[in-house]
């Protein structure tokens, strides 16, 4: 999913569920191990639990089930507003349902490993292409918007496409103006490459880091 189609989705809001961060904060001490235990593909971070989302996860976005969500994720609660594409979600669902062994290449959802919060999510447009590229995105809500997060799962993100031999460049694209993705991607080491346009979301700028010798 493209890094302009997360910044700029309709918002959504998780409930009266989301607001109940004053008691579920205070399990951030237990909620590392809890993780680790149930979703081995996780992906971490100084400040961060990038938590693969799973089919029941997907499951329970769909259905609006938060304290299942919570259960599975090990007992976080919401941030306001911490994904503004459930109708992406869905769609991701229903194509790993038929995909099982693409789920590594889908959604991570973003939990703030110390507030044992969801705050975001991120991930990859799918499988490597046969030309070796994947396309990333990630949003954060705006209570954490600012501080680093977006930087920080992108360069996860980042960091585990390149474990992959198949990769050979990770892309993004961003709407064609000055905006907090294109300062994301530019202190990533992405380069503008290209203008184009989408029959979604209009005229886009396409960004691309290429494999470093290196990695």
């Amino acid at each position: 999913m493209s890094v302009q189609t997360f910044l700029h989705a309709k918002k959504i809001t998780t409930g009266s569920f989301a607001k109940k961060g004053g008691k579920l904060a205070k399990k951030a001490k237990t909620f590392p191990k809890v993780a680790l235990q149930s979703n081995e593909r996780m992906l971490q971070t100084e400040r961060l639990f990038l938590v693969t989302a799973t089919l029941p996860m997907l499951e329970a976005v769909g259905s609006e089930d938060w304290p299942s969500l919570s259960s599975l994720l090990g007992g976080v609660d919401f941030a306001e507003n911490w994904s503004r594409f459930p109708e992406a979600m869905i769609w991701m669902r229903d194509f790993l349902r038929e995909h099982p062994e693409d789920l590594s290449w889908w959604c991570y959802l973003i939990v703030h490993r110390y507030d044992a919060r969801l705050i975001g999510t991120c991930g990859y447009k799918g499988a490597p292409s046969m030309d070796g590229t994947v396309e990333i995105g990630y949003e954060i809500a705006d209570a954490y918007q600012g501080r680093g997060f977006a930087t920080e799962a992108a360069a996860a993100l980042m960091d585990y496409a390149f474990r992959h031999d198949a990769v050979k460049a990770v892309v993004a694209n961003t709407l064609a103006e000055e905006n907090p993705s294109v300062g994301i991607l530019r202190k990533l080491g992405f380069q503008f490459v290209a203008e184009h346009i989408d029959i979604e979301d209009g005229l886009l700028w396409e960004w691309r880091s290429e494999r470093s010798s290196g990695q």
